[in-house]
């Protein structure tokens, strides 16, 4: 027993030897940073905070209490009813615009983000650096210098007012078909495709059954770009939409905190307070759902093998 405990030990030293050792991460603490991040957390949270105690009181509390706390009233389930049935349910109709908007307008430019991205990415044709400029050059322009032109545009085929005033310029995302395009390049090798085609295989059948899976983090990332987007637009269906029946919930809440400016009317801060609440759990849940996607397709390309 002594002679094989003698010969095993140099045994089991020298592989620990010679493993490889790995230089352990060393994590400095900074106090100043940490004092930085809380404060900076507070500082982003305290809105939210401030909306959700708000949502809870009445209106003569919301008026009168201090604003970082409760009333004496905790009146969280009544305003939300009261905002529901108000005005025949027309904040209901408003949420049911937003997800038309956001559904199809939202939807479709992720489809033609994805669409466009993989054929600039996997396509080699006369003029694609021309199309890389003219996509740069349309991500720096804001969407609030195009605005005017796009209702002159609309007004003129006599499509204001309506549905597809809304939807049609939301189609046109060119931050995220330059991220689609990127994300393809980068994740999706050009000989994985080319063996595809050399098996028979159609380039619809290669782009969403075989280069879909490996598209899903960057797919999900521009998709919930352009939910954000779409979800909070307010300038362009302002001067799109004139009928109520069209407002998106934007639109729709502005115009009830605008009520408290008109003459004779009752000014309905809680049902606007409580309906902006309601409005964000949707891209809350969102968020919370897709985050480990989203997350993934951000850090494309933050490490270097």
């Amino acid at each position: 027993m002594s002679i094989s405990t003698t010969k095993t030990r140099p045994i089991f030293v020298a592989s620990r030897s010679a493993a490889p050792r790995r230089s352990p991460i060393h994590v400095r603490k900074s106090v100043v940073l940490s004092v930085f991040a809380l404060v900076l957390l507070i500082y982003s949270l305290l809105p939210l905070f401030w909306l959700v105690v708000s949502a809870t009181k009445s209106q003569p509390d919301l008026l009168n209490s201090f604003g970082l706390w409760f009333g004496s009233d905790f009146n969280l389930f009544e305003n939300i009813r009261r905002t529901l049935t108000y005005d025949d349910g027309v904040f209901v109709l408003w949420l049911r615009n937003t997800l038309l908007y956001v559904v199809v307008g939202a939807g479709g430019a992720t489809l033609l983000g994805l669409l466009g991205g993989w054929g600039l990415a996997k396509f080699a044709f006369f003029g694609r650096r021309a199309v890389f400029a003219v996509i740069l050059g349309a991500i720096a322009i804001p969407g609030t210098a195009l605005a005017v032109p796009t209702f002159l545009m609309f007004a003129e085929v006599g499509l204001t007012n309506t549905p597809w005033a809304v939807i049609i310029p939301a189609l046109i995302e060119p931050f995220g078909l330059y991220l689609m395009w990127i994300y393809a390049s980068e994740s999706v090798p050009d000989e994985l495709v080319e063996a595809a085609r050399i098996d028979g295989a159609g380039e619809f059948r290669i782009l969403f059954q075989i280069a879909l899976p490996v598209l899903a983090p960057g797919l999900v990332t521009v998709l919930l770009f352009n939910v954000v987007s779409g979800w909070n637009n307010f300038f362009l269906p302002l001067i799109m939409l004139n009928d109520p029946q069209w407002y998106p919930l934007t639109l729709g809440l502005e115009s009830w905190s605008g009520q408290a400016n008109i003459q004779g009317a009752a000014p309905i801060f809680d049902l606007v307070i409580t309906g902006s609440l309601l409005a964000i759990l949707p891209l809350v849940a969102a968020f919370l759902l897709l985050q480990r996607y989203w997350q993934s397709g951000l850090t494309l390309g933050g490490v270097k093998e």
